[in-house]
């Protein structure tokens, strides 16, 4: 298990969402990554899921 990191922004740079999520393996964290965005309202705005090695899985500017 790793720890992945979700952050989401507003156009003018405000974080609205900066979450860690548990998962097995990149599909798994993009998945639940995208699930959370849904569930926030946040899926169209600016944001990024990264690794615990610092790679970028999932990001939507």
């Amino acid at each position: 298990m790793g720890i992945y990191k979700l952050t989401a922004f507003e156009p003018n740079g405000e974080k609205i969402i900066d979450e860690s999520i548990e998962a097995t393996n990149e599909n798994e964290a993009k998945s639940k990554g995208e699930t959370l965005l849904k569930e926030k309202g946040a899926l169209e705005k600016t944001h990024r899921c990264t690794s615990p090695q610092g790679k970028l899985i999932l990001f939507h500017r």
